[in-house]
């Protein structure tokens, strides 16, 4: 049995609706993505899932039992680090992590998890006194302190530098690897793409495509991605009219290509023809990043102009 199932959830706020159909099973053991832009309806999905929302239609389960209903065992079984939380001020870390671990029957050692996470060094230190990044890894360790089954995790890494980033994704596998599913929203591409089984992508409050990440890369609009600096000027529209071109974009001289295999070999072609050398040549296969906005209808450059720090907003 799936340890979440999800069927038709909806969610309004007023005459908005936020959520609209959206439905999804997650497997015991799986690391489960959920990513879309802005105002999506991931976080409220992720919300109605932990028992924080009250859905207005649809069936939530969480191993087989309502978190509305079955609140006290819900909360036994999952762990959760929303994207914005706060602690009182004056709490120190080490209290926040003991007054935790007293919320669960079978909590883990805190200790261990507090030194995979860096935060040995502040168990002194008060919650208002702590980075950005720190307190993200606190939220992170009274995520997992109850041992859960499951753990939610809301924009896992925003505030954290590279490194933080990387050591967390790598606290995740080995969380999965003891048997805990993970379900993760998350709005960075590389991150989903190296940590998830699966993703939904969820686009204005519906499921607009649910596969493997390999499976989402494969079906993009354009598998191939051609850049060079041409040293002689080439036109966008010979570019364009090449056999399997999608998109030809142009920025301070260098072209990029959006294409196939195919593309690849008829942008060599032409520019031999032409006498043209292409400079720092670069050849690379689609990414999560170019299914996703595929899937979303969203251009490169909003996409990348949206921050993780701007993540959900007004979402409710």
């Amino acid at each position: 049995m799936p340890i979440i199932e999800v069927d038709g959830l909806r969610k309004a706020y007023g005459n908005r609706t936020v959520v609209d159909g959206v439905s999804f099973t997650v497997g015991e053991g799986e690391i489960f993505g959920i990513l879309g832009p802005n105002g999506a309806g991931k976080t409220t999905t992720v919300e109605c899932v932990a028992g924080l929302r009250v859905p207005d239609a649809g069936t939530v389960r969480v191993a087989g039992l309502d978190p509305r209903t079955d609140r006290d065992e819900v909360r036994q079984i999952l762990g959760m680090q929303l994207q914005e939380s706060e602690l009182q001020a004056k709490l120190t870390v080490r209290e926040a992590l003991e007054l935790y671990s007293a919320f669960y029957r079978r909590p883990a050692d805190w200790r261990p998890l507090a030194e995979r996470l860096g935060l040995t060094a502040h168990l002194r230190s008060r919650f208002a006194s702590l980075s950005g990044g720190q307190k993200q890894r606190l939220f992170i360790a009274l995520a997992l302190v109850g041992s859960p089954r499951l753990v939610v995790l809301d924009e896992l890494t925003t505030g954290l530098d590279p490194r933080g980033r990387r050591d967390t994704w790598a606290l995740i596998e080995e969380v999965r690897a003891s048997g805990v599913t993970v379900l993760l929203v998350t709005h960075f591409m590389e991150e989903a793409q190296h940590l998830c089984d699966r993703v939904a992508v969820i686009d204005a409050g519906r499921v607009a495509a649910m596969d493997t990440p390999a499976g989402l890369v494969s079906g993009a609009a354009s598998p191939t991605v051609i850049s060079f600096t041409p040293s002689e000027p080439v036109g966008r529209g010979e570019l364009e009219a090449l056999p399997g071109a999608v998109s030809v974009r142009e920025r301070d001289g260098r072209l990029t290509v959006d294409g196939t295999d195919e593309t690849v070999d008829a942008v060599i072609s032409l520019l031999a023809r032409r006498g043209i050398t292409a400079r720092r040549l670069r050849i690379a296969d689609a990414t999560l990043d170019d299914a996703f906005l595929d899937l979303t209808g969203r251009t490169r450059s909003r996409a990348r102009a949206s921050t993780p720090a701007a993540a959900e907003r007004g979402e409710g």
